[in-house]
């Protein structure tokens, strides 16, 4: 399946996601910046409210490519043991780069979060969405800080996913659903038509629209109920 773009593969995504919707406990958390326009399509048809949940990976200095570990969303660090056992990375060096990546993370809260608090995940569903899989890593660094924070599940929804990451239990989460994992996989942009880049203000707009959605749903079904 190649989508059109992101809004294209929310909503084909969604028609995997109906098991969730109407449901009180359920929230959609985006990761920033792709993941956004995917998650908006899916909390729209699942009538449930949406968020960002962001996450900055600590890249290896020198093959930032290769992810040492992330950070999250309330200042959770997870590491790759692994990587950094086999390159002995020094536990100054994981600081730096910890520091540096914190200070991106911040201005995104800024940017895209702005006075409104952090979502209450505690005893939810959490739908973890983004744009696709490849390695998997900076997902799997979610997963983990989410996890800390005492969620009911956590389900990873995207798009497309190379075929060896979508596997519930190497991702660390309760479910996964990709809706398309081909073979050979190549890269996640490979199966967009449009895969440019999100920017900030797309990010910014979809959050205030997604907000007003929801609240205008909860009003309509209050009066409903009344």
């Amino acid at each position: 399946m190649i989508y059109r773009d992101r809004v294209d593969a929310g909503k084909q995504l969604a028609k995997r996601l109906t098991d969730f919707a109407d449901r009180d406990d359920v929230l959609v958390l985006a990761l920033p910046r792709g993941g956004v326009p995917v998650a908006y399509e899916v909390a729209k048809a699942l009538q449930a409210p949406m968020d960002i949940f962001l996450v900055r990976k600590l890249g290896v200095p020198g093959h930032e490519e290769l992810a040492m570990g992330a950070i999250s969303t309330g200042g959770v660090r997870v590491l790759n043991d692994d990587i950094v056992s086999y390159l002995k990375i020094p536990g100054d060096v994981i600081d730096a780069v910890a520091a540096r990546e914190l200070k991106e993370l911040e201005r995104r809260e800024r940017e895209y979060r702005g006075d409104r608090p952090e979502p209450n995940v505690q005893g939810k569903t959490i739908i973890l969405v983004d744009d696709g899989l490849a390695t998997g890593s900076t997902m799997r660094a979610a997963a983990a800080a989410l996890r800390r924070q005492n969620p009911a599940r956590i389900v990873v929804a995207v798009p497309v996913s190379a075929p060896q990451t979508c596997d519930e239990y190497r991702m660390g989460v309760d479910e996964i659903i990709c809706a398309s994992t081909p073979e050979p996989f190549h890269g996640v942009g490979q199966w967009y038509r449009d895969f440019s880049q999100t920017s900030d203000d797309e990010v910014r707009e979809l959050l205030k629209k997604a907000q007003a959605f929801h609240l205008t749903e909860a009003e309509g079904r209050e009066l409903t109920h009344a």
